[in-house]
């Protein structure tokens, strides 16, 4: 090939000339273009479900990825949390972003107070989820963790109320009147190498499983070095929306307890 076969000539008073200007570069053999994430399609919105939830009933199961922040990795600083949500078919449903100050991510850790905004793929603000600063020992039964969930933004849907236990992590999911209506119920050991950590979703007097909020297993690597984490939760297919939301935020609240701190899993 002559090596001066691409050149541009370019002489003083000679006009600008080249005869491959404007022309599309061939594609490679095999290149396959980067494609957007594949959104969840709106269903249409029933009558009473809050704007941004009708995309909860046609669902029963969803799954939560963190974000990995590599910053995270490198510096040992703590970021705002990032999540993907999506339905069994890899379609997003929602996005999930932590607001906080970088006091509180680094000095509280895993125990600072939050707010979650859960934005639709629209772009718009549908569920927050509000955790405020607590203690977490199981010694001060007087002072436990509690979320509540608001959708849309300022008008509150339901909240989980962590449960005294010496054991157990027990959570007792509540309506917008905050009447009981369903349990949380952790094992005694939320490390598990390679298996997933699961939280039974019970009926109110324990004795039926509805539905599970598991914690899966990333892989070491994964599980070593980020607090990057995946969840899964199922929940009954004809359960109100509004209670799918809050159980969607309860992940939420026992990812920042029990897994946010990478140092607890080693």
């Amino acid at each position: 090939m002559d090596p001066g076969a691409n050149c541009i000539d370019l002489q003083p008073g000679k006009p600008f000339s080249n005869p491959n200007y404007g022309q599309v570069p061939p594609v490679p053999p095999g290149y396959v273009p980067p494609q957007a994430p594949a959104m969840m399609p709106a269903p249409q919105r029933p009558a009473g479900c809050p704007p941004g939830l009708e995309y909860l009933t046609q669902i029963d199961q969803l799954l939560v990825h963190q974000k990995v922040e590599l910053a995270e990795v490198f510096l040992g600083w703590e970021f705002n949390n990032k999540y993907l949500v999506k339905n069994t078919l890899g379609q997003q449903v929602f996005f999930v972003a932590e607001d906080n100050d970088c006091c509180n991510r680094n000095f509280c850790g895993a125990l600072r107070s939050f707010v979650l905004h859960i934005q639709d793929n629209m772009g718009q603000e549908v569920i927050t989820l509000t955790r405020p600063l607590r203690c977490g020992s199981c010694c001060c039964p007087c002072c436990l963790q509690e979320l509540e969930v608001q959708s849309p933004p300022g008008t509150p849907i339901g909240y989980v109320i962590q449960n005294w236990h010496a054991c157990l992590p027990k959570y007792t999911v509540q309506n917008e009147k905050k009447e009981d209506v369903l349990k949380i119920v952790g094992p005694c050991c939320t490390f598990k190498f390679c298996s997933d950590v699961n939280f039974e979703i019970l009926s109110m007097d324990e004795s039926a499983a509805v539905g599970c909020i598991s914690k899966q297993w990333t892989g070491f690597v994964r599980e070593a070095f980020t607090d990057a984490d995946n969840f899964g939760i199922k929940f009954p297919l004809d359960l109100d929306v509004k209670m799918k939301a809050v159980l969607l935020g309860a992940c939420f609240l026992i990812d920042f307890m029990f897994f946010e701190n990478q140092q607890n899993r080693r």
